[in-house]
């Protein structure tokens, strides 16, 4: 059994590192927003086949960011009224059959789930930003020298606009929406409900792409380590290095977290080699909205079954309550 390899949980409770984020941080999140909206909304989608009762099951295309043509699941519930929504938002570069059956279960709980796919991840979603530097292994790097063509700036918008796309469908109710993921989907979650105020509630687990000076110090595993590895191929080079991390203050979650408006739950592992503990803390202590965390001691970067049921009843709390069982 692992142990704990980040600060004691009394310490984790009171760390809230400084803010990176730029003076023109909130300008360019709305010029990006701007620019997110000269793109036309709308989507198009086509019924797959599933063997369940109760529900269709469709794949829905829609324009994102740059215009990049982006791929989401979308499970409907059979319902005479309009229906509360979900999006989803998957894991790094994974998502066994693109996390479909997960969509369809979530989606038998009485919800409109559409789950979009990351571009240039999974699915045929498309990365049609031209990146001319980084990329080492992965996305993290991908176009990390400049702000406007770092890859997550795409992914945030691609995640705005999922929201968007399921807000406009009839059978929706557009103002019971909430934005749920893990590991990466935990980071893009806070990211959409930062940069929307469509949501009104935000499930993370875990989310990653949180505190970066202090994960790319301390994270033993997983995809941090691509940036500790461009900054090894660029060692002689410290601008580089110095730029990089200038870019990433735009799309670090803990400079996001501030402005998340809607209620929002957060679950960390104590012995998450891939999120460090630290981390998901940092950007759950620069919360200012209505926030609760769970602590699993024993648990990594994995499913936690303890952390299920909470998260059921909160969407049944926020987002059907009313509603006639």
């Amino acid at each position: 059994m692992l142990q704990p390899f980040d600060l004691p949980l009394e310490q984790l409770r009171a760390y809230r590192p400084e803010l990176t984020k730029r003076p023109d941080f909130d300008a360019f999140w709305s010029d990006t927003l701007a620019e997110l909206a000269r793109v036309p909304l709308q989507s198009e989608r086509a019924r797959m086949p599933y063997p369940v009762r109760g529900l269709t099951v469709y794949r829905v295309f829609y324009p994102g960011f740059n215009h990049a043509r982006i791929e989401a699941y979308l499970a409907l519930p059979d319902s005479d009224r309009p229906l509360p929504g979900i999006v989803q938002y998957h894991g790094y570069n994974w998502g066994s059959d693109h996390n479909l059956h997960d969509t369809v279960n979530l989606a038998l709980k009485g919800y409109a789930v559409l789950q979009m796919l990351v571009r240039g991840q999974q699915g045929e979603s498309v990365d049609n930003v031209v990146s001319p530097n980084g990329h080492v292994s992965g996305w993290m790097t991908k176009g990390i020298q400049d702000r406007e063509t770092y890859y997550y700036r795409g992914v945030y918008m691609d995640a705005v606009r999922a929201i968007e796309v399921l807000q406009g469908m009839p059978e929706v109710d557009a103002s019971r929406i909430a934005v749920v993921g893990g590991s990466q989907g935990g980071a893009i979650t806070l990211a959409a409900a930062a940069l929307s105020d469509a949501p009104k509630l935000a499930l993370a687990e875990y989310p990653y792409l949180s505190n970066f000076d202090r994960a790319i110090d301390i994270a033993p595993d997983g995809p941090y380590g691509e940036l500790n590895e461009y900054f090894r191929r660029y060692s002689s080079y410290p601008e580089i290095e110095a730029k990089a991390r200038e870019t990433l203050a735009y799309f670090d979650v803990m400079n996001l977290a501030p402005r998340v408006q809607c209620r929002t739950w957060v679950c960390v592992g104590l012995v998450d080699t891939i999120t460090p503990p630290s981390t998901v803390f940092a950007a759950y202590n620069h919360l200012a909205c209505e926030k609760e965390i769970a602590v699993y001691r024993y648990y990594g970067h994995e499913g936690i079954p303890g952390s299920i049921a909470p998260r059921l009843q909160l969407l049944m709390d926020v987002l059907q309550d009313g509603d006639e069982v």
